[in-house]
């Protein structure tokens, strides 16, 4: 069965930069989760950068994850690495969840787009390259810094350049991704996008969301 991605959703997509004493930060989720099943655990890891560049250590964050009125919350731990944090949460029925991340820097969160979650012997829709990177232009962190239109909210901070009917050409698009510091220019007040150790399948995903490649989802079974 081929249906088109309801991307009008979008609207329910939240993602704050707070400001806080400091200045504001960005949440970059490491690996996003792609197949939840329920009653199985999941280990989500993010980092949290200042002005998006510095990591921020010592901060005690947290994740809410919403269905039909039920909420599931958890505490986020320490990572191995400084700045980074890892929690694991469970959650006990199928359907359409809503998670969001909360950093712990002042009010600084962000709102994934909405998972599926499936019964065990059972299979999420699979994503075009497109939709996927949607997810993660929001996972990642870089709808913060970024104005998109497909993303309600997105460049609440702006020092990154609006991604408005921007398309470039592939190869480019792809190396700086893997390598920001290869760009020319910089932001406003000298702001270089971090190297965010993006994975080939999500460079090649963010890829085809920015330059505006659309494509059927497949649905699983």
């Amino acid at each position: 069965m081929i249906r088109r991605t309801a991307l009008p959703l979008l609207a329910l997509l939240t993602t704050l930069a707070a400001t806080h004493a400091g200045g504001w930060a960005v949440i970059t989720v490491d690996e996003l989760p792609t197949d939840i099943v329920v009653g199985r655990p999941v280990t989500l890891n993010y980092s949290v950068r200042q002005h998006g560049r510095t990591l921020l250590d010592g901060l005690r964050g947290s994740i809410e994850a919403q269905s039909a009125g039920q909420a599931i919350r958890e505490a986020a731990s320490h990572g191995m690495d400084a700045g980074h944090y890892t929690v694991t949460f469970t959650l006990p029925r199928p359907g359409s969840w809503t998670i969001t991340i909360r950093s712990g820097f002042g009010n600084n969160q962000v709102t994934l787009l909405p998972v599926p979650v499936v019964n065990p012997g059972r299979s999420a829709a699979a994503l075009s390259p497109a939709d996927q990177g949607l997810r993660l232009f929001v996972a990642k962190g870089c709808a913060t810094c970024h104005v998109h239109p497909d993303v309600t909210g997105s460049g609440e901070v702006k020092v990154g350049p609006d991604l408005s009917g921007r398309r470039f050409e592939t190869d480019y698009l792809r190396r700086f991704l893997a390598e920001p510091n290869i760009a020319t220019t910089r932001g406003p007040d000298g702001f270089e996008m971090p190297d965010l150790n993006l994975a080939p399948q999500e460079i090649t995903a963010l890829t085809a969301f920015i330059n505006g490649e659309r494509h059927a989802t497949t649905s699983g079974e």
